[in-house]
């Protein structure tokens, strides 16, 4: 699974072009250049004959808008065991851009007052601004499952293999990925996003709707450090193994710990750090263990 379409060409607006004036040395280049899409989304939730919702502003990356939709209120603890029944965009003829809003159409009448409570305010960079509460956040995801013990091997290949999978990064150099692996190494699904939060929303939201929820027996790897939120969202989808090729920040480390998450950081190379619940990686083959 990819966060392009069916022909592997990034979504509409995913990826644009742009006049640059390009300075190298003691050369200038007047060219086009490719870079990374950004437009504000609006997520909407229904349930049966119930006027829509409005939930959370984000601004991403366009396309794979139901998955950020249906991610965002998975991980964000809002669906509270209601069946997706299906997504719709905006309206065509009310507006210019009809895939900067997205409503999620649920088994059951979608309860407004959790969003008064929250005071939602989303940006590709800081997906926790605003909430009411970060105790709060971390109350309402439940400790994981145990999960798989993987070797030292698969998680060094991580990087590479997610690097490897970015199509519209090669093209941009401007967007974070989020790519689910099996214990094996095995890419399961990769989405992109100008936001790390976005990406991870858009993965967890795929698998939402490929009904493989919860996700114990997987990995996941993202592109630069883990937050606080990138920790609490893998931890709400029940992934217990958390990777990334840059740091991690303290808040992030202390709610791996609190969850059961495993948590591995500056995976470059053949160097990686493990800050929390090191039991699931395999390092009997070194020294200096005691």
């Amino acid at each position: 699974m990819r966060g392009l379409s069916g022909n592997g060409i990034p979504p509409v607006r995913h990826v644009t072009s742009h006049r640059i004036v390009a300075v190298r040395g003691e050369s200038l280049e007047v060219r086009d250049d490719r870079v990374v899409g950004e437009a504000p989304l609006e997520i909407r939730a229904a349930g049966p004959r119930q006027a829509p919702v409005a939930v959370a502003v984000t601004m991403r990356t366009p396309g794979n808008e139901a998955e950020l939709a249906v991610g965002f209120l998975w991980t964000e603890g809002l669906l509270g065991g209601q069946e997706v029944l299906g997504t719709a965009g905006g309206d065509p003829r009310s507006l210019s851009q009809p895939d900067d809003t997205i409503v999620v159409r649920l088994s059951r009448p979608f309860d407004d007052a959790k969003v008064a409570e929250r005071h939602f305010v989303a940006t590709a960079s800081c997906g926790i601004c605003g909430k009411a509460s970060i105790d709060e956040v971390a109350l309402r995801v439940t400790p994981i499952a145990a999960g798989p013990t993987v070797a030292r091997s698969v998680i060094l290949a991580l990087p590479d293999l997610l690097r490897a999978a970015q199509r519209a990064f090669d093209e941009t150099g401007g967007l974070h990925a989020a790519g689910l692996f099996s214990p094996k190494g095995e890419l399961i699904a990769l989405r992109e996003d100008v936001g790390r939060h976005n990406a991870l929303d858009k993965m967890i939201g795929s698998q939402v709707l490929a009904g493989a929820m919860p996700l114990h027996e997987r990995i996941l790897m993202v592109s630069g450090r883990v937050s606080f939120e990138i920790v609490q969202k893998a931890a709400a989808a029940g992934i217990p193994i958390v990777c990334a090729v840059s740091a991690p920040s303290d808040l992030a480390i202390e709610t791996a710990e609190r969850l059961g998450v495993t948590l591995v950081g500056f995976l470059r190379g053949d160097a990686f750090n493990v800050y929390a619940h090191d039991a699931r990686v395999d390092l009997r083959d070194l020294s200096g263990l005691g």
